[in-house]
């Protein structure tokens, strides 16, 4: 890293790129990055330093002496292109975060769900301590608001994208895995493909290290009978080395006992709803438990946490109508999330999903239409593209149609997002829940309604 002093990131704005750049800023290298759009990030970028540019364009890589490109951007981008002809190193968003770990003590998460929620956990854990970690994950974690740290300490938390198998160039000492799911098959192709690139990923942990899985997954459980270095499996159900009992679910919260073999560690409050998250909550548990960690710290991390944005983020609350908004962009992600949603008291659950890529919606159409039930109201709106090309025959309908087929009997409506902020309005009643998912701009719609709500 020392030897590239001028650093280009093509897609600087999106949540990933943006902590890289934060952490090369922050380092002293000059950087530059391009964007099709301005935003929030964007902005907090430029008063750090950066450089950026609205749109791709040739000129913009002026000066560069590296390229870092996130998985979005494909090989037409004319700045691509351009540090082709120019014979200027490329590297993928990955590669960059592996160089900026060289020399640390890091600590990956991944998995195909939970990967930010687990990795924030982990950073404010290391924060409580007092250890000051290095932090770069995939989503703002509301306890310090941002998303990326330069810590002083010996600690790297990184969450690990598993999306394109890009995760291989990490070497981590400490490694948790949340699951493994069908999920961006339209790289690995097949399931299995995906499931040995997760052995790879396991297998990359120094041997000197540790990695914590989760048992409740029987794909990932399986990995491990061949497994020789040392790993910790943390679970719900019986057979983890990590379980709980006594689970108590309040609202969005919750406390649990927890046990380390036959042994109690202490009982736990959880500033997270939904079983799915105590399951996160333990893996953090375990880890700071191999770590030396105070079990103080562990429990104050636990209880004060504010959670990651866009994660069961509560955005409007006035006693009588409740906003949330949920990252969940995946059958098994909306299905967890509304689960966590019925602990909390009102008349309906209304949710309004937009569902992200073409490729996504193709391959999980059957699945995301077994994914509403616990909703009493369900609106479906078009896909958002994340720069796939739209497919023949491919839209948000498949979706909707499935929803429709299963449900018969609830309402289910298919809208342009221009028109539901107002369907809303029009048919939300007072103790409703609304709760906006998916990964694209879905979120928007949900600020809207924010600010609709309070001038009333």
């Amino acid at each position: 890293m020392k030897e590239d002093r001028h650093y280009h990131l093509i897609g600087i704005g999106g949540i990933g790129m943006s902590g890289i750049a934060q952490l090369l800023l922050r380092k002293g290298f000059k950087v530059s990055g391009s964007d099709l759009k301005e935003n929030k990030i964007t902005e907090e970028l430029k008063e750090l330093g950066a450089d950026i540019f609205i749109g791709h364009n040739p000129l913009n890589i002026q000066g560069a002496d590296l390229i870092v490109y996130s998985s979005a951007i494909g090989e037409e981008n004319p700045e691509m292109r351009e540090a082709k002809r120019q014979g200027i190193p490329l590297i993928k968003r990955a590669e960059a975060l592996a160089r900026l770990m060289k020399d640390e003590t890091v600590i990956t998460v991944t998995g195909s769900h939970g990967k930010t929620t687990t990795a924030s956990l982990v950073s404010y854990l290391l924060l409580q301590a007092g250890l000051s970690p290095t932090v770069a994950v995939g989503g703002v974690l509301r306890n310090i608001e941002t998303n990326a740290r330069l810590g002083t300490g010996e600690f790297f938390v990184a969450e690990a994208d598993e999306s394109d198998g890009s995760f291989l160039y990490y070497r981590p000492k400490y490694s948790i895995i949340t699951n493994i799911d069908y999920e961006h098959l339209d790289y690995y192709k097949d399931f299995r493909n995906e499931i040995a690139t997760f052995g790879e990923f396991i297998n990359n942990t120094q041997d000197n290290g540790c990695v914590f899985a989760c048992s409740d997954d029987i794909n990932l459980k399986g990995i491990f009978k061949n497994y020789k270095n040392k790993y910790v499996l943390f679970g719900l159900e019986a057979g983890a080395d990590v379980y709980p009992k006594n689970i108590r679910i309040k609202g969005l919260s919750s406390e649990f006992d927890c046990f380390y073999g036959n042994k109690f560690i202490d009982r736990f409050y959880l500033a997270l709803g939904g079983r799915h998250n105590i399951s996160n909550a333990l893996s953090v548990i375990a880890l700071g438990l191999e770590l030396g960690i105070e079990l103080r710290f562990i429990k104050e991390t636990l209880k004060h946490y504010k959670g990651a944005k866009r994660r069961l983020e509560i955005k409007f609350d006035n006693k009588e109508y409740l906003l949330i908004d949920d990252y969940a962009h995946h059958p098994a992600e909306i299905k967890a999330t509304l689960s966590a949603l019925k602990s909390l008291k009102f008349n309906r659950l209304i949710a309004v999903f937009q569902p992200h890529r073409y490729t996504r919606t193709k391959l999980l159409s059957d699945e995301f239409g077994k994914s509403f039930d616990l909703a009493d109201y369900i609106i479906v709106t078009d896909i958002y593209a994340a720069g796939e090309r739209p497919q023949e025959g491919v839209s948000a309908r498949l979706i909707y149609d499935k929803i429709k087929e299963r449900l018969p009997d609830k309402q289910i409506y298919f809208l342009a997002k221009e028109e539901i902020v107002a369907h809303i309005l029009k048919i939300m009643k007072p103790h409703d829940l609304l709760i906006t998912l998916g990964a694209g701009d879905i979120v928007k719609i949900c600020d809207e309604l924010v600010e609709k709500f309070k001038s009333r």
